[in-house]
């Protein structure tokens, strides 16, 4: 089991872990808006913990190099570390082939029974549920919590076809941090500092492994 996972399963026998957050993503690389969003699901859905999840290989990004999972997943845990309520796991960084959110929800119901699934996502990205892998199965297996700001909003009409469709989503409120991954990687192309867009402890590890700079890209990613 994976060790995250194991700490978790103590915590639910327990006592002291009924609703778990999941934040999955690519966390390429993991930034203080990934952070912030946690911490106010953390709070907004009445959740015991977050549980990051870094991807291993994401069906939706096959046409772009992603870097090597075992050096994203030790960016997030590098910018978690501090916050006891903030866990990661290896789970679809160890799991071969492409990553589907529908199997580890399925790993973790197994290994948490009894402990309610919360999926963390953004508000665009709730929009396209119905159109992930096996969706339907998403909606048995989860909750969702879904983050909205200026801009990325659900409103009624899109939460009642949600519903209609099996998926329970309530949406909370995140402070509106405008920072994106994609951004951060172009900034250390471009030679730009991005310190105090990450935690420092990520922003060294970019720079010990020369991450994001073209010139050095090769090797890196996977």
């Amino acid at each position: 089991m994976d060790g995250a996972v194991d700490s978790l399963a103590q915590r639910a026998r327990a006592g002291t872990l009924a609703r778990l957050g999941i934040m999955g993503g690519t966390f390429d690389p993991p930034h203080l808006g990934h952070l912030a969003c946690a911490e106010e699901a953390l709070e907004a859905a009445n959740l015991d913990a977050v549980l990051f999840v870094p991807t291993g290989r994401p069906a939706f990004k096959q046409d772009r190099l992603v870097t090597a999972g075992e050096v994203r997943l030790a960016m997030v845990a590098a910018a978690v570390a501090g916050n006891p309520a903030f866990a990661v796991s290896a789970l679809e960084v160890e799991r071969p082939g492409i990553t589907y959110a529908v199997d580890t929800l399925r790993e973790l119901r197994e290994e948490l029974p009894g402990v309610e699934l919360v999926f963390i996502v953004g508000a665009d990205a709730a929009l396209t549920l119905p159109r992930w892998y096996e969706s339907a199965e998403l909606g048995r297996l989860a909750m969702f919590a879904a983050a909205t700001r200026p801009g990325f909003e659900l409103g009624e009409e899109a939460l009642r076809v949600l519903r209609e469709r099996r998926f329970d989503v309530r949406p909370f409120v995140v402070p509106g941090i405008d920072i994106s991954s994609s951004e951060l990687r172009q900034r250390v192309a471009e030679g730009r500092t991005i310190r105090y867009l990450v935690p420092e402890a990520v922003r060294e590890i970019i720079e010990e492994e020369q991450l994001y700079r073209k010139e050095a890209d090769h090797g890196r990613l996977a």
